[in-house]
């Protein structure tokens, strides 16, 4: 006899009225729709609303479709924090194409390989940029059709690289241009690349429904009341910003453009624009404590500061809230769409004394909302710790704002998503109370000013410098930068070499960001094996 039908099946499948893809591209619509004349985008003296943001993502996606992209297709763009790029966070994906956003801090030959990597099909790329990605194009294989920004409210001289200019062929755009949701909700919508310890970086690739669900996930997450302004501190490279070009879409925010972060425009935009929120790595903290004192600003008012990568001392947390910030720490990487560990502060911790209060504050915290599952496992066994707070295990991440995978590397996406959970690479504790804290970083992976560096990576680069026969590279504490590389070198015998002979020799052969900033020489520990003790360097650095 067949089992009984499903009664809450039968008959109720989905249809057009009932069931849509969720994408973050509805709340810049539904923004225009209810609040077509409030400030969405503030540029220097260019003021946008959102009738007039909508418009302009629309031409870009008419436009684009006008050069063949579509779906699968990538459109890479090299931008800094300007109106183009929140554009192109709804423009790009409104033709069912793939937004890659570059780190404009890269090496022609690392853009090189990600534009190969991409199978880029248009490049959108700021004048600014001009010098290395020329290099980079000339380095690379596919042969994209390039669109020149020259922005014009902070004029750039670089090398139109390109026939078309950007705000040209926008204007040629329809402003009705009939975009689509997605086919479906897991269709890609972005592509990062994020540093890896081995090899090339690998590309991220995001889903309209992790967007979806992070973006709003960020609204709770800030306590963001209707109309925000947020001012753009964090690059937008950077997991897309954190999907906050997504996020303020939703309480109908002003995205408050910072082209470069300067002391003084820095002040002036908090103060001039009424800023609400912002996020940055501890070298935001660090240009906003240090600015001379006359650029500096009285705000009147309490503004909410996110921070990733290493909690920030208790001496910059309490500088920051006489400076008028309430500084949040978060987590994340960006295979989970950038912060998705939130330090959720609890009442009651304020009357605990401050050593203890410190101890709080430097745990990475809980679960976004949107975050089904984070834990702390034995990475062999996949069983959980127990929660002492001492006891170590790599950190786990499961749900919906988790990457689909590693674009073209299916043995990669196996073995992050072995046993069913997302394996962070990063190590830590997991507390009694359900809070997670990092206490070492697998990989390698050193965080300076909220970029990631691979210790590997500035490593084959010091291998090839001829007068060095060991090398490891391990981060050491900065209080600007959060953490900086620090080398460690044994000399071939009779062989010499200055620091500063080898930062430049670096410099030379990566992005300057990567370079060392300190470098030791010394005879390397070693175990019985030969294999570098790298827990001792740290140790060493941390006492420099």
């Amino acid at each position: 006899m067949d089992a009984p039908a499903n009664p809450f099946e039968h008959g109720l499948g989905k249809n057009l009225a009932n069931y849509a893809p969720l994408s973050p591209l509805s709340f810049l619509a539904r923004a225009a729709d209810v609040f077509p004349d409030h400030a969405a985008v503030v540029h220097g003296t260019q003021r946008m609303d959102y009738r007039t943001f909508y418009r302009r993502c629309r031409q870009l996606a008419s436009a684009l479709t006008g050069l063949g992209v579509g779906k699968a297709d990538t459109v890479s763009v090299m931008l800094s924090n300007v109106p183009p790029m929140l554009e192109a966070h709804y423009g790009v994906p409104m033709t069912k194409a793939v937004l890659h956003s570059m780190n404009t801090r890269l090496d022609a030959a690392i853009i090189a390989f990600q534009l190969d990597h991409a199978n880029t099909k248009v490049l959108i790329t700021d004048r600014e940029y001009a010098p290395v990605m020329k290099e980079a194009l000339a380095l690379a294989s596919v042969k994209p059709i390039v669109i020149d920004y020259s922005d014009p409210v902070f004029p750039q001289d670089g090398e139109r690289l390109g026939n078309l200019d950007y705000d040209e062929f926008v204007s040629g755009g329809d402003p009705d241009y009939g975009w689509s949701l997605p086919d479906d909700e897991w269709d890609a919508i972005s592509l990062n690349y994020t540093s890896g310890t081995t090899g090339n970086p690998k590309g991220v690739v995001y889903h309209h429904r992790g967007a979806y669900l992070l973006a709003q996930a960020n609204i709770i997450t800030a306590s963001m009341a209707k109309h925000p302004v947020y001012l753009w501190t964090l690059p937008m490279f950077h997991c897309n910003g954190w999907c906050f070009p997504w996020s303020i879409s939703v309480v109908a925010g002003t995205h408050v453009c910072l082209r470069w972060v300067r002391p003084k425009a820095l002040w002036d935009l908090l103060a001039e624009e009424t800023v609400t929120h912002l996020c940055g790595a501890p070298i935001i903290m660090s240009t906003l404590l240090n600015a001379p004192a006359d650029d500096k600003r009285e705000l009147g008012r309490k503004v909410e500061f996110f921070t990733a990568a290493a909690p920030p001392p208790e001496s910059v947390l309490a500088a920051m809230d006489a400076a008028g910030f309430n500084v949040t720490h978060l987590y994340g990487l960006t295979e989970v769409y950038g912060p998705a560990v939130v330090n959720d502060w609890k009442r009651e911790w304020e009357d605990l004394p401050s050593d203890e209060q410190a101890r709080k504050k430097a745990r990475q915290g809980v679960r976004y909302v949107a975050l089904e599952g984070l834990t702390v496992l034995d990475p062999e066994t996949m069983e959980p710790v127990p929660a002492d707070g001492e006891t170590l295990g790599e950190v786990m991440f499961r749900g919906n704002v988790v990457m689909k995978g590693y674009l073209k590397n299916e043995q990669a996406s196996q073995e992050a998503f072995a046993g069913g959970w997302f394996h962070s690479g990063d190590l830590g504790v997991l507390h009694p109370d359900g809070y997670i804290q990092l206490k070492d970083r697998s990989k390698d992976i050193i965080i300076s000013g909220g970029e990631n560096i691979s210790s590997i990576e500035v490593e084959d680069v010091l291998y090839k410098h001829p007068a060095v026969q060991a090398a490891a590279v391990v981060a050491r504490p900065d209080e600007k930068w959060g953490e900086t590389p620090c080398a460690f070198l044994e000399l071939k015998p009779g062989a010499e070499a200055a620091e500063d002979e080898i930062i430049a020799f670096c410099r030379a052969h990566m992005a300057n960001f990567k370079a060392p900033r300190t470098v030791i020489f010394c005879e390397l520990p070693k175990t019985s094996t030969g294999k570098i003790q790298k827990f001792a360097l740290r140790e060493q650095a941390r006492s420099l």
